[in-house]
């Protein structure tokens, strides 16, 4: 268990630290209170030190947006190349998470904020951090994601493809890019006997697909967070009894008439349990998919890859190296069915991926051994 130590009216103290993205406990930690200005407090959590907050919850979400703007004025500028912009804009976003993520609240033994105007949020720390164990101390930012991600948990979002709302979870990515959801809602079926979802998340792919009428299902991930979010969510739609639900490394044991995944689309380190959903470092999945494939398909059956061509107009991937990598594994295009984006980021000029973004493409590769 990691600890964080500070100095607070003379006295040493220490707290567990909770830190979801893996971030160490801040060496150096000051006491802060609704007297504090933004520069100041935005000055001292780019030089690292954090800033444990003791006064009102809602004048520190105050403080975490104005601080927020100074980081976003400083990360503005433009790249010579798709690449170097990218590149660019992830150090942006991790240096401006780092600063942000320096503004610390603290938390009772039963996740109570024992700060003024706090809303009780004891529910949603417990549906991440499990049952509570003493005093802690985590980011405001990081307890702020934590909330968020409990009023989606409880709203659910409308998946209009599958006719219900999809419950996501903490760290699980959730539906709302809704187009690649379309896709497989409307690509031909191979066979409704059986199919695999690699890397299932939220079990979205596999409920649209029980929909659809397939009657065996197998959903896989190596996620404990997400295999408890697609198991919540197939039981809320009534399709539990329909699919099982299996810790894996992408494939489960055996064949089956279609296998569908819908990888982590940019080959890039992610920086957050989120990020896992949209970076794959060197493309481990969509190689590990592809080169598996064929050993987990029947005769004439069809492997789905759902997949954005945003990091080939990024240019952190071609595709020839795409094609290249199907015909390597043994594996032919049957066809292929896209959609463009619906995401606001498509149509924001101001986003320094602005020109990848507007030109992205979402496909379901419709694949079968050559």
């Amino acid at each position: 268990m990691l600890e964080i130590r500070w100095t607070e009216d003379g006295e040493a103290r220490s707290a567990r630290w909770r830190s979801e993205n893996g971030s160490p406990p801040p060496a150096r930690v000051v006491i802060a209170d609704d007297r504090l200005t933004a520069d100041t407090a935005y000055r001292l959590a780019c030089e690292g030190t954090a800033l444990l907050w003791r006064g009102d919850f809602s004048n520190a979400r105050l403080l975490l947006r104005a601080m927020a703007r100074r980081a976003d004025r400083r990360s503005r500028g433009t790249a010579p190349s798709p690449a170097r912009a990218f590149h660019l804009h992830r150090q942006a976003r991790s240096q401006r998470a780092r600063t942000l993520g320096r503004l610390l609240v603290p938390l009772d033994h039963d996740y109570a904020v024992p700060l003024r105007r706090a809303p009780d949020l004891r529910q949603a720390c417990a549906e991440v951090y499990g049952p509570a164990a003493g005093p802690s101390v985590t980011s405001l930012r990081e307890l702020l994601g934590i909330v968020g991600a409990h009023e989606w948990r409880t709203r659910g979002v409308d998946v209009p493809a599958l006719g219900g709302r999809i419950h996501p979870h903490y760290g699980v990515f959730s539906p709302i890019r809704g187009e690649y959801v379309d896709l497989v809602a409307r690509a031909p079926l191979v066979s409704r006997s059986r199919a695999f979802d690699i890397g299932t998340g939220t079990g979205v792919l596999t409920a649209v697909l029980a929909r659809r009428g397939v009657e065996r299902l197998v959903a896989t991930d190596q996620d404990p967070r997400a295999l408890a979010c697609a198991r919540d969510n197939l039981q809320r739609l009534g399709l539990a009894g329909r699919v099982d639900v299996v810790h894996a490394d992408l494939f489960p044991p055996g064949r089956a008439p279609l296998v569908v995944c819908n990888p982590p689309w940019i080959p890039a380190k992610p920086a957050s349990p989120l990020d896992h959903a949209v970076y794959d470092p060197g493309g481990r999945m969509l190689s590990g998919f592809l080169n598996g494939l064929a050993e987990h398909l029947e005769p004439d059956g069809e492997g789905w890859l759902i997949l954005s061509d945003l990091a080939e107009h990024l240019a952190l991937r071609t595709r020839a190296e795409l094609l290249s990598a199907f015909a390597t594994a043994g594996l032919r295009v049957v066809d292929r069915l896209q959609v463009r984006p619906r995401h606001p980021r498509a149509l924001d000029g101001t986003d320094p991926l602005h020109a990848a973004r507007a030109a992205e493409v979402t496909s379901l590769w419709r694949l079968g051994q050559a």
